[in-house]
C-alpha cells in the first residue's frame, strides 16, 4: 500500500479540478487552512484538517436540522405531517412488499451495514492500492455515529406506537433515523471515492443516481415499517448531508494543500496565480 498521499485520481471528478476553489468562501477556507497548516508544520493530519473545516461548517448543520428539531420539541410545525405520513404508509402495506422493505431495510441497519462496508473499503483500498478511502470511511462513519448517539440522547423522542410498527420492534430513540444518517453517509462517501475515479459521464451519473435512491429508499422505509416518524428521516438526511459536506471539503483541502507543496519553488508560477487562473475558469 502506498503511504496516505493523494494520486492524480482523487484530484479530479470529470472536468473539475479538486484542488481548485472558485467561490470567495472556498478561496477564503483554502487561504485559513492553508495558513494554519503551514503554522503547524504538518498537512497529514485529517483530525486537524476536520476540525478546521467542522468549525467553519458546523453553522451550516445547525441550520439545517435546526427548524426540524425546533419542531420535534415543540410538537408544531413540519411535526404534523408526522400522524398522517404514518397512516398513509400503513394503509399501503402488503404482505409481499412489507417482507421485502424489512429485508431492505435490515441492510442498513448495523451488522449488515458494517458488513457491507467493510468488505466494499477493503476491496477499493486493495485495488487502488491506497489508505485514502479506508481513513475517510473512518471519519465520516465516526461521526454519522456520534450525531446519531448525541441526538437519540438530545431529544429521547418516542418512537411511533408498536401496533402502527412491523416488528421486530427497536426501543432506542426515535430522532434522528440511525439507518438513514448513517446509510447516506457511508453511501455518499462511496459515491464520492468512486466519482473521482470514473472517467465516463454516464457511469458517474449512474452512480450517484443509484446512491441518491438508496438513501432514499431507506429513509422512507423506514416510516413505512413504523419504526421512525417521517421528522426523525428529514433531520437524518440534513444531518448526514451536513457532514459529508464537511468530509469531502477536508479531503479537498487536504489535496490542495498537497498540491502546493508539490509545486516546484522555480521555474513555475506561484500558486496565487494558479488559483487565480482557476478562479477565472
Amino acid at each position: 500500500m502506498h503511504a496516505l498521499r493523494p494520486s492524480p485520481d482523487e484530484k479530479t471528478i470529470g472536468s473539475r479540478d479538486l484542488t481548485q476553489w472558485r467561490s470567495r468562501p472556498g478561496r477564503w477556507l483554502r487561504e485559513v487552512f492553508t495558513a494554519l497548516a503551514d503554522r503547524l508544520r504538518n498537512t497529514d493530519l485529517a483530525a486537524l484538517t476536520l476540525l478546521g473545516v467542522a468549525a467553519v461548517l458546523a453553522v451550516g448543520a445547525t441550520m439545517l436540522a435546526g427548524e426540524i428539531y425546533e419542531s420535534v420539541t415543540s410538537g408544531h410545525g413540519i411535526t404534523q405531517l408526522d400522524e398522517p405520513v404514518l397512516q398513509a404508509m400503513v394503509a399501503s402495506r402488503t404482505p409481499g412488499f412489507t417482507t421485502f422493505v424489512a429485508a431492505f431495510s435490515n441492510s442498513g441497519g448495523a451488522l449488515w451495514m458494517t458488513i457491507i462496508t467493510g468488505v466494499a473499503i477493503a476491496a477499493v483500498c486493495l485495488r487502488w492500492r491506497r489508505w485514502t478511502p479506508l481513513v475517510l470511511m473512518l471519519i465520516a462513519v465516526g461521526g454519522s455515529l456520534a450525531m446519531t448517539v448525541v441526538g437519540k440522547r438530545l431529544t429521547d423522542r418516542a418512537r411511533p406506537p408498536y401496533e402502527l410498527a412491523v416488528p421486530p420492534y427497536e426501543t432506542s430513540a426515535s430522532f434522528p433515523s440511525g439507518h438513514t444518517l448513517n446509510s447516506i453517509v457511508i453511501t455518499g462517501m462511496f459515491c464520492y471515492l468512486l466519482v473521482s475515479h470514473l472517467t465516463n459521464t454516464l457511469a458517474r451519473v449512474s452512480t450517484i443516481t443509484m446512491g441518491a435512491v438508496y438513501t432514499i429508499s431507506m429513509g422512507l422505509s423506514r416510516v413505512y415499517l413504523g419504526h421512525h416518524w417521517l421528522t426523525d428521516v428529514l433531520a437524518a438526511w440534513c444531518l448526514g448531508l451536513a457532514w459529508l459536506a464537511v468530509v469531502i471539503t477536508a479531503h479537498r483541502l487536504w489535496l490542495t494543500d498537497h498540491q502546493s507543496h508539490a509545486l516546484p519553488r522555480h521555474g513555475k508560477r506561484s500558486e496565487r496565480a494558479l488559483a487565480q487562473d482557476g478562479d477565472g475558469s
